[in-house]
C-alpha cells in the first residue's frame, strides 16, 4: 500500500494543475495579507474561497486523476496484491497531494508573514483544517463516482451535480423549507439536515470559532442553543469524521465486487 500511495502522491505532486492550484493559493493568501493586518478577517474571507473551492477541486480533480490512471490500476489489480490495499494508497494519495496544496498554499504566507495572537491563530488554523477536511471528503467521493460511472461523460456530470448540490442546491432547498414550514418547530429537522452536508457543518464550526451570532443563521443558532457552543463543535468533529469515513469504506466495498 505504501509504494502505491508513494506513487501516487509523487505522480500527483508533479502535475502541473495542482502546482497552479497550489500557487493560486499562495498569491490569494498573500494578497489578503498585504491588503489587510487583520488575521481575522483574512481568514474569513479565505474561508468563504476554500469552503466552495476546495470541495470542486477535490471532486473534478480526483476524478479526472481516477480515469487517467484506469489502465494502472487495472495493472495493479492484476497482480497479487489486494483491491483494498490498491484502492487505499491509490485513494490517500489523491487526498494528501490536494490537502499539501492546501497546506503550503495558505500555511505558507501565515508562517512567513503572519503574526497573530493565538486566538487569530486558532481560526486560521480552523480554516485551514476545515478546508483540507472537505478536500478529503470530496476526493473520496469523486473515486466513488469513478467506480460506479465508466462512461467519464457520465461521471464528470456527476461529480459536477454533486458539488452543486452541496454548495448551492442544497442551502436553496433548505431555506424554501424552512420559509413553507416556518410555523412548524424545525429544529430537530434542521439539525439533521445540516448534519447532511459537509460544506454547511465546516461553515458552521468556524463561525461559532468566531463567535459571530448575527450571521450564523438558523441552523448555527439551532445547533449551539440545542448542544451548546462546546458540545456543539464536537458533534461537527464527529459528524465529519463520519463523513469521510463512509466515502472510504463505500468506495473499498464497490472495488470488491467491480468487474475492471
Amino acid at each position: 500500500m505504501y509504494k502505491i500511495f508513494r506513487y501516487t502522491l509523487s505522480d500527483l505532486l508533479r502535475n502541473r494543475w495542482l502546482i497552479i492550484y497550489t500557487l493560486f493559493y499562495l498569491a490569494l493568501t498573500i494578497g489578503l495579507l498585504y491588503l489587510t493586518n487583520d488575521f481575522t478577517k483574512v481568514a474569513v474571507s479565505l474561508s468563504n474561497i476554500t469552503l466552495i473551492l476546495a470541495p470542486l477541486i477535490g471532486l473534478l480533480y480526483g476524478i479526472m486523476y481516477y480515469y487517467n490512471s484506469n489502465e494502472y490500476l487495472t495493472f495493479l489489480l492484476a497482480q497479487p496484491v489486494s483491491r483494498r490495499t490498491v484502492l487505499t494508497g491509490f485513494i490517500l494519495g489523491i487526498a494528501v497531494s490536494l490537502s499539501l496544496s492546501i497546506l503550503i498554499g495558505i500555511g505558507v504566507p501565515y508562517a512567513i508573514f503572519g503574526q497573530a495572537d493565538h486566538i487569530q491563530l486558532a481560526t486560521f488554523f480552523l480554516v485551514l483544517g476545515m478546508s483540507i477536511v472537505l478536500t478529503i471528503v470530496f476526493a473520496f467521493i469523486s473515486v466513488v463516482v469513478g467506480l460506479l460511472h465508466n462512461n467519464r461523460i457520465k461521471g464528470f456530470g456527476a461529480a459536477i451535480f454533486i458539488w452543486l448540490f452541496f454548495a448551492v442546491i442544497y442551502d436553496g432547498l433548505f431555506l424554501l423549507l424552512l420559509l413553507f414550514f416556518k410555523d412548524y418547530p424545525l429544529e430537530k429537522a434542521t439539525l439533521f439536515l445540516t448534519m447532511s452536508n459537509p460544506i454547511d457543518l465546516a461553515r458552521i464550526l468556524i463561525l461559532m470559532k468566531l463567535d459571530i451570532s448575527a450571521i450564523m443563521g438558523y441552523t448555527g443558532a439551532v445547533l449551539e442553543e440545542f448542544l451548546g457552543k462546546t458540545n456543539g463543535s464536537i458533534a461537527i468533529f464527529v459528524v465529519l469524521f463520519f463523513w469521510v469515513s463512509v466515502p472510504f469504506l463505500y468506495a473499498q466495498k464497490i472495488i470488491r465486487k467491480k468487474d475492471f
